[in-house]
């Protein structure tokens, strides 16, 4: 793209000439194939996410979340309720269209209409939902919404630098790695450098087409196992 300048010769960005404020995203249920995102419910969710989180025979997968595992059933229950108040951090149920039941929640967050900039994060899925089709899913259908639907043109991802499977996720759902931000938090008693990975709107048509082609049918055998990865499929033909 070439350099724009302006009267002052200095260098500046493009013009978005028709760029206005975007909406903030509905609190409404988001269909898919393997799963459905429905706005976090305490009284529909909770007992869910709990039994599904005890999947777990431990509490590694909360060691980069704010919170630890809740310990018991009323614990969750609570987690959930204060979840599922939050406007920003916007929290989602991830239920499996199969069972019928919540297994997981991730979120919207650093919701900035005026810019058009949006993060997914509080990712907490439960070995339910880890590294399976509805995971994916997931992840595609708040990309689209907050694209396609919300028109924003930026979507973020951040996590602690140390996150070694988070920053892998990040990279294999087609984010770009934008930097560590040093000491940028302090939580659960200690300090945090953040990677930051985003997509941005221009990106976003040929990772749709990737997602839409790893999420069809025929792109899973009879046992539901993949044919073809995510990562090959970002590739250019």
């Amino acid at each position: 793209m070439p350099v724009r300048r302006n009267e002052f010769d200095q260098s500046i960005g493009p013009d978005v000439p028709e760029w206005a404020p975007r909406a903030l995203p509905p609190r409404k249920p988001i269909e898919g194939r393997f799963c459905t995102l429905e706005p976090l419910d305490a009284a529909r969710h909770a007992d869910d996410l709990h039994a599904a989180y005890a999947q777990a025979p431990d509490g590694r997968d909360w060691t980069y979340l704010f919170s630890e595992r809740p310990a018991d059933l009323e614990g969750t229950r609570a987690y959930v309720e204060r979840a599922a108040k939050s406007t920003d951090p916007m929290h989602f149920a991830v239920v499996d269209r199969h069972s019928g039941r919540a297994v997981g929640t991730l979120a919207l967050m650093r919701i900035d209409p005026a810019h058009g900039a949006i993060e997914v994060g509080s990712v907490t899925f439960s070995p339910l939902l880890k590294q399976t089709p509805m995971s994916t899913e997931a992840q595609y259908l708040l990309m689209k919404l907050a694209f396609d639907a919300l028109g924003y043109r930026r979507y973020e991802w951040k996590c602690d630098n140390f996150n070694e499977p988070s920053k892998r996720a990040a990279t294999r759902l087609g984010f770009q790695f934008e930097g560590i931000f040093r000491q940028a938090v302090v939580y659960k008693g200690r300090s945090r450098d953040t990677a930051w990975f985003s997509i941005v709107d221009t990106e976003w048509p040929a990772l749709r087409t990737a997602f839409e082609r790893w999420l069809s049918p025929g792109n899973f055998d009879a046992q539901g196992r993949q044919r073809v990865s995510l990562d090959a499929l970002r590739q250019p033909s």
